[in-house]
């Protein structure tokens, strides 16, 4: 093996995520967006730029949210000697969204609950990915092989989707039109083609929040996925094949077309990553780091550096301005104590809107931000993870020959996706399917997670193993003997969560983006979250928003 493809394999540098980034953009025919987008989602300045390193060593900081949000607006703002206490309603976890589950004490075999994976083009989280030393693995399987099952018919996934179009456009009642596109033709019409019919500076605007935008922008904002789908004169039988290969985008049809247009324009999906051990360890390398007087990661005097206090177990029950508005005081309970209340300069909220939704707030935010509380979707997803005492889908079988990858069904599961451990065994006798794996037997998003949630454990866990079997071609069954252990979280009856990422309906962005992320109480009160940026869902809106909210508090201070 070659030393650049270990590179690409584990812990690419900046120089080859560019190569690989450039090269797929100018693939796909819009070469002029590499720069755009790594400009756009790379780190914003360095929060020195704005402050000196430990020249506000009296400030009191309070953040609300011990997520990836928090713990990297803490990091910076730890630079310019802030005093900053960090409240998590969680008492056995941090991270927030972030979950990774371990089914044994060795920590080997795991399954992700929340965040899974890391495009090329997300450089905010690739900055503290590299500034914490984190080692990285591609999730990317040279021969992944898996299943499409829809209508009743199981295909393997193909490259060009020769297999869809043979296999299963039988099935739906397509246009003569519809019929005679491929796969990956009707695909690109959907998507990529509306996607290279705006200009590359109105592109910009996917990845920027701004007062207003665009007309040519802003009609996508404006419309639901299916919506747009219907104004390209696609079927709905062409509609439904669509959400049918695609689950996770079909249970979404409901939502902004902007939100797909935004994932597409940075190739959100194109060779992502895993950090090795399980993603919760970014945020441990932040605990490690905020708690250590003498942390390797700055190069800044540990003298300058302020304090970080954590405090788990402790829910934030109200926030309120102080009678001279020149203070923001926080009510909180924990275990040991209810309504306690703690005074700060400034306060950063980073919890999601709909649990803030619940807090006492007074005075009121601004009338927008209040309904932006209110109204911001959030949808639901559920995982449930099997361990299995040896890996079928790895088995020479007809139901098996997998590695890595991600099936997709109609089933209420919606997909299956298979550990990605093997994927780069140069030893066929280390990686054999007799070990024991985690399967994450169902990752569904919004009403097909609140149906398969909303029921007894025991019909659930049921319901999924069934739904794996059929998809598989398994008799039924089948699972019963392999299955030691499993796990399910649905993020809706998370209490501190209440969903499980913020995503746009249609003309939420044009009417909330904005407005969220302004602040309240004459500049004291600060947002950050996955819910204020322009990646819902990804571990680069919540970093990119920690560290945008610390560089604001810190223009305030000149």
């Amino acid at each position: 093996m070659s030393d650049q493809t270990v590179n690409y394999l584990t812990n690419p540098s900046d120089s080859t995520r560019y190569e690989i980034l450039r090269n797929a953009f100018t693939n796909a025919g819009r070469p002029e967006d590499f720069e755009n987008v790594v400009e756009l989602l790379n780190p914003p300045p360095d929060i020195t730029s704005y402050a000196a390193p430990g020249a506000h060593k009296n400030l009191k900081v309070g953040i609300i949210g011990a997520g990836l949000a928090g713990l990297s607006a803490a990091f910076e703002l730890r630079k310019i000697g802030a005093e900053v206490t960090l409240y998590d309603a969680m008492e056995d976890r941090i991270g927030g969204r972030v979950y990774t589950y371990y089914f044994d004490q060795d920590r080997r075999y795991y399954g992700e609950f929340g965040a899974m994976r890391i495009p090329l083009s997300h450089g905010t989280t690739w900055h503290y990915i590299n500034l914490l030393h984190l080692d990285t693995i591609s999730l990317t399987s040279p021969f992944p092989n898996n299943f499409i099952y829809v209508h009743n018919t199981r295909i393997r996934r193909d490259r060009d989707g020769s297999n869809l179009t043979k296999y299963l456009y039988p099935l739906f009642n397509l246009a003569g039109y519809e019929e005679s596109l491929p796969w990956s033709a009707l695909s690109d019409y959907a998507f990529d083609s509306v996607l290279l019919s705006l200009a590359p500076d109105i592109r910009r605007e996917l990845l920027q929040i701004l007062p207003a935008y665009s007309p040519e922008y802003a009609f996508y904002i404006n419309n639901s996925i299916r919506e747009i789908l219907e104004m390209r004169g696609l079927s709905q039988d062409a509609i439904n094949l669509i959400a049918s290969v695609d689950p996770l985008t079909g249970g979404l049809l409901n939502t902004s077309y902007g939100e797909s247009l935004q994932e597409l324009y940075s190739m959100d999906y194109l060779n992502t990553y895993r950090i090795a051990g399980g993603m919760i360890n970014l945020p441990f390398a932040f605990y490690n780091s905020l708690m250590s007087p003498n942390p390797s990661e700055y190069d800044i005097a540990p003298d300058l550096l302020g304090n970080v206090d954590i405090k788990f177990g402790h829910n934030i029950t109200g926030i309120y301005q102080n009678s001279s508005e020149s203070k923001v005081i926080l009510r909180y309970n924990s275990t040991y104590m209810t309504n306690a209340y703690k005074e700060f300069d400034y306060v950063i909220c980073t919890i999601p809107f709909s649990t803030l939704r619940e807090i006492d707030i007074k005075p009121f935010f601004s009338n927008q931000k209040m309904q932006a509380i209110r109204e911001l979707f959030y949808s639901d997803s559920l995982k449930a993870a099997f361990f299995c005492n040896r890996r079928f889908w790895e088995e020479n079988t007809a139901y098996g020959n997998m590695n890595g990858g991600i099936s997709f069904t109609d089933l209420p599961i919606q997909s299956i996706i298979y550990p990605p451990d093997h994927i780069q065994c140069t030893e066929p006798l280390s990686c054999s399917p007799l070990e024991p794996g985690v399967l994450i037997a169902s990752y569904n998003v919004n009403q097909d997670s609140i149906r398969v949630a909303n029921q007894s454990e025991s019909r659930r866990f049921s319901l999924i193993e069934r739904n794996v079997e059929e998809v598989h071609g398994l008799p039924e069954n089948f699972l019963d003997s392999i299955v030691e252990y499993y796990k399910v979280v649905d993020w809706n009856q998370q209490q501190w969560f209440r969903g499980a990422f913020a995503v746009n309906l249609p003309g939420q962005k044009i009417n909330f983006a904005n407005t969220i992320l302004e602040p309240e109480y004459n500049n004291r009160v600060f947002f950050a979250g996955e819910h204020t940026s322009v990646k819902h869902g990804w571990i680069q809106g919540s970093l990119y928003s920690g560290m945008l909210a610390a560089n604001t508090l810190a223009m305030n201070l000149r």
